[in-house]
């Protein structure tokens, strides 16, 4: 049987906002994010992983965004503010 390995991962983000009706979440960016990067958002009751598959900043689509940036992200489930955001690697 094989050994699991840890997940590696990095904080990125935290969730500012979620829009309930269209399933986005607002994330304040610390660090970098790509359509493609597969993110874990966790908190007290948010355990979700998913691909990154379209973000935008000002309603713009965007397909990468950095630090001190606040994206859209399309969310497969419901996300709270405060929740981390993090890449898993």
């Amino acid at each position: 049987m094989e050994e699991e390995k840890p997940v590696e991962k990095e904080k990125i983000g935290e969730v500012t906002h979620y829009f309930t009706n269209i399933g986005v979440g607002v994330i304040d960016l610390t660090g970098e994010i790509k359509q493609g990067d597969k993110i874990s958002i966790e908190g007290a009751t948010t355990d979700l992983q998913q691909m990154v598959e379209s973000m935008q900043i000002e309603h713009e689509d965007v397909e990468k965004a950095g630090p001190g940036d606040s994206v859209g992200l399309k969310v497969e489930d419901r996300v709270r503010e405060g929740d981390v955001v993090y890449k898993i690697k």
